[in-house]
């Protein structure tokens, strides 16, 4: 199951660097020009997560695996991108392809490095960067809208329904606001299907100096602000730090941030941001072989959250023996877990919950 989250923004904010401390390699080209990512870059990294080293530890594993979370880098936008500014189109299509959007925001001032728009206000960024994805999508709505108008005259059900669920949206989108902000309930995977730009959920990461890494500054106040108005999340970091932090060593990188005010990476934060963005949550596999988180979307049944190990354990799903993680280690593993009654049997109906224990029972 792979999920995955397009990093966005305008050119030289530092999206490229993040996305390079991300993955702790030099994969994406940074400099200090428009266009520098042409090809949308992708790498695979892990979720940070401290419950598994607690599990390894009780479960005496000899390797633990945690669950993984994909970035694409996707290069600069400008205004007009929508009409195939700058690289536009290509760049607009890259984002139609992921689940979620980081959208990066410059909030530092360096004379060095140059702003397309001439100087720094991350809110007018912001709108540059969402006006583009919603004339984008209000563009290809508006074409697929006139058509299914006119088969729903036509009397065909299917086209009916499309122009109930395409109607509310256009009309929010010619009023300026993001598809998601007209999503009619029940069906957000039916709009999911129309791959728009802006009902994608969003995160800001507000890019900022150094010294203003641990308590932000008053650029990424005002993105703060933004995002509670919408809704949406927010996380300051400074790129710089992060590209730094990257190349120590594991164990060096604690007492680094430590000196810095930070108390965990803001790499780490915006991993875990983007997680939860997804609405995704984490159940665990622990024995002496591995401790091994899996991803699963909130709400999943057992049967379902099987399917993550094997399609197999879908297909012959039993019961699964379920033990929350507090019990797990409060009773330090399963036997005392058993013990103490707190190993449950579950059947199909279970909704998984966050940081359940599992073991599942199957026959094919």
């Amino acid at each position: 199951m792979g999920f995955n989250c397009g990093i966005v923004g305008l050119p030289n904010v530092g999206k490229s660097t993040l996305f390079n401390a991300l993955t702790a390699t030099a994969a994406a080209q940074a400099a200090n020009y428009p266009f520098c990512t042409i090809e949308p870059n992708v790498g695979r990294v892990g979720v940070p997560d401290r419950r598994m080293d607690a599990l390894a530890e009780i479960g005496k594993s000899i390797k633990v695996v945690p669950t993984s979370l994909e970035f694409v880098d996707i290069a600069g936008l400008v205004r007009g991108a929508s009409k195939g500014e700058g690289l536009g189109n290509q760049f607009l299509a890259n984002i139609r392809e992921v689940d979620a959007i980081i959208h990066v925001l410059r909030c530092f001032v360096d004379n060095d490095i140059t702003h397309v728009e001439g100087d720094i206000d991350p809110a007018r960024d912001a709108e540059v960067v969402e006006t583009e994805l919603m004339l984008s999508d209000l563009e290809s709505l508006e074409k697929r809208l006139n058509a299914a108008q006119k088969k729903a005259r036509g009397g065909d059900k299917e086209s009916i329904a499309l122009v109930e669920l395409m109607e509310p949206i256009v009309a929010a989108l010619q009023d300026g606001k993001p598809a998601r902000t007209a999503i009619p309930e029940g069906k957000e995977e039916d709009v999911r299907r129309l791959q728009l730009l802006t009902s994608k959920p969003v995160l800001y990461v507000c890019n900022v100096e150094e010294a203003s890494a641990a308590t932000g500054n008053a650029f990424s106040a005002v993105v703060e602000e933004r995002a509670k108005r919408e809704g949406a999340r927010c996380v300051v970091v400074s790129a710089a730090i992060e590209a730094e932090v990257s190349q120590l060593p594991k164990e060096e990188q604690g007492e680094f941030l430590e000196g810095l005010g930070l108390e965990d990476s803001g790499l780490d934060r915006v991993i875990r941001a983007g997680y939860g963005l997804l609405g995704l949550q984490t159940y665990f596999t622990c024995g002496p072989k591995e401790t091994r988180a899996w991803t699963i979307v909130k709400g999943t049944k057992a049967p379902r959250a099987a399917a993550a190990i094997h399609k197999d354990f879908e297909r012959g799903f039993i019961a699964c023996e379920t033990i929350a993680y507090d019990d797990y280690v409060a009773c330090r593993g399963e036997t005392g877990a058993k013990e103490a009654g707190k190993l449950r049997i579950e059947g199909k109906e279970y909704v998984v919950k966050d940081g359940d224990v599992l073991l599942f029972r199957f026959n094919v």
